[in-house]
């Protein structure tokens, strides 16, 4: 049987060593966090840990208060059905995007398409090389979506690391046809300032628009400088892809200044990034909105022109948030979940000395109507299930149940596993099933983890970046309900409405 423990056991301080606070004090201070390190196409290199933390990983192990390294443990009403390892040239593995009986899964050598008609058994469909950073994905129809954000020779899958200095290089978006799941077909590539870090579709019936968030511009780079203070706006043509460009470049953040009117930065707020663009969105097309994380804010907006998204209210956190990572409307539109991914996704930062409001999701509700609409805080989310400090944890990528009068989620948090939870009461969100490995070393800092973990058609997917896919089924009757939701696509940043798309005669293609 695997072993199961409970949240509470948790709680003791874990990782008080000086040098494990000045490793998460460079981490903050070292300019904008990215979702992993970029540019680049590799992973961070281990980290030095202090001798009292790997003793003191090893005593929590040996006490049963955090799993052994890769040990598999979870709560009782989660059951683990399969992993898929990591196989070939698959480099990191990064998001995941869901069609009929497929997953796509990205990494950063290209993206794999799995056979998922079976949850328990998955099959590898094929396996697509093409590198870039992140590799973010998505798909509409027969398209598929693919962002590059390191900075390449040139837009094609055999393209080589360039420096970003160099006129030539490229980075930005790539579409590829998957009429033929088995046999994907680069068709267009579309390059854009900054790259694109990720992306979010808008899709219409003959059209997708494509948001391109990407960030840290700088005035020696000829194709991303600063001010980098809005959106790439690509439009797609369904029937002819190969015309795809870009057709706008809203500011987000006007105001005075070299980067416009968003979040300074250090040192007018230390600790918290400044605002040179956007990390992520989603979109929630059924009402015309969109959140957007963007470094140091948050941002509500309104999408009813696609092409020219209208801002409606910004917000700040500059006491608990350093970077603003995604967001997650409710099924009702009067919330939003914010990530905060302090430490750039490489950090230790799920302990007591971090403490329960940074590093965590902020839950927002949305007051007003229309263009008057404002975002107001009322709590922040974080698992209790403290990690070692060998072990990069903090607040990443999930998607909603589906669960008609509740407001449920399921996210993933890096080496901190895959956390459900509650925010039906906005004030008072609660974890109720969780599920995570042990960490990957306790003599280092490594790397890895859960990067995306989203709920479709009846099960949990999770694309670990070093361990594989993962499927999990949840069994709890607060959550039981949403196994009837069958959807026939779910690109998690492009929200659907549930209900109103429900469907009930869903095909495995």
């Amino acid at each position: 049987m695997t072993p199961l423990r409970t949240t509470h056991v948790r709680r003791r301080r874990l990782g008080v060593a000086t040098a494990a606070a000045g490793l998460l004090a460079a981490l903050l201070t070292a300019g904008p966090a990215a979702a992993v390190p970029d540019p680049g196409d590799a992973p961070a290199p281990p980290g030095t840990v202090s001798a009292q933390d790997r003793a003191e990983a090893r005593a929590a192990i040996g006490s049963g208060e955090i799993p052994a390294v890769d040990q598999v443990v979870h709560s009782a009403n989660i059951t683990h059905l399969a992993n898929v390892p990591r196989e070939g040239f698959t480099g990191i593995n990064s998001d995941l995007a869901f069609q009929g009986k497929y997953a796509f899964a990205g990494n950063y050598d290209g993206f794999r398409i799995f056979d998922i008609s079976t949850p328990s058994a998955p099959k590898t469909v094929a396996q697509v090389l093409c590198p870039g950073s992140q590799n973010d994905i998505s798909v509409s129809g027969n398209l598929l979506f693919l962002s590059t954000d390191s900075s390449r020779s040139d837009n094609s899958c055999t393209s080589t690391t360039q420096p970003a200095t160099e006129k030539s290089s490229w980075e930005g978006m790539k579409i590829f046809d998957i009429t033929d799941k088995r046999n994907p077909k680069y068709v267009a590539a579309v390059e854009t300032a900054c790259g694109s870090h990720t992306h979010t579709l808008v899709p219409e019936r003959r059209n997708v628009y494509v948001y391109v968030s990407s960030y840290s511009p700088n005035a020696a780079f000829p194709d991303c400088r600063p001010p980098h203070d809005g959106i790439s706006v690509i439009k797609v043509p369904r029937k002819a892809p190969e015309k795809a460009a870009v057709v706008n470049f809203p500011v987000l953040f006007p105001g005075e200044g070299p980067d416009g009117g968003g979040n300074p930065g250090a040192p007018t707020n230390p600790g918290v990034s400044k605002t040179t663009g956007c990390h992520d969105i989603t979109v929630l097309p059924s009402k015309d909105l969109a959140a957007g994380a963007c470094m140091g804010d948050g941002i509500l907006f309104s999408i009813k022109d696609p092409e020219n998204p209208k801002v409606i209210d910004q917000v700040q956190d500059n006491v608990n948030f350093a970077f603003w990572h995604s967001a997650t409307f409710n099924q009702k539109a009067d919330k939003v979940v914010f990530t905060d991914e302090l430490g750039g996704g490489v950090g230790a930062t799920c302990n007591e000395r971090t403490g329960p409001n940074r590093g965590a999701d902020g839950i927002y509700d949305i007051v007003g109507k229309g263009d008057k609409r404002k975002l107001v805080f009322r709590s922040y989310f974080k698992i209790d299930r403290y990690q070692a400090d060998t072990e990069n944890c903090v607040a990443h990528n999930g998607s909603l149940i589906p669960v008609k009068g509740r407001d449920l989620m399921v996210q993933a948090w890096y080496q901190g596993g895959v956390s459900v939870w509650e925010f039906t009461d906005s004030s008072r969100p609660r974890e109720i099933a969780y599920f995570e490995r042990g960490p990957l070393s306790t003599e280092k800092l490594v790397t890895g983890g859960s990067w995306s973990a989203y709920y479709y058609n009846g099960h949990i997917y999770s694309n670990d970046e070093i361990k594989g896919l993962d499927v999990l089924r949840l069994d709890d009757r607060r959550t039981d309900p949403a196994k009837r939701v069958r959807m026939h696509e779910l690109n998690v940043q492009t929200q659907p409405d549930y209900f109103e798309d429900f469907d009930d005669d869903f095909g495995d293609d």
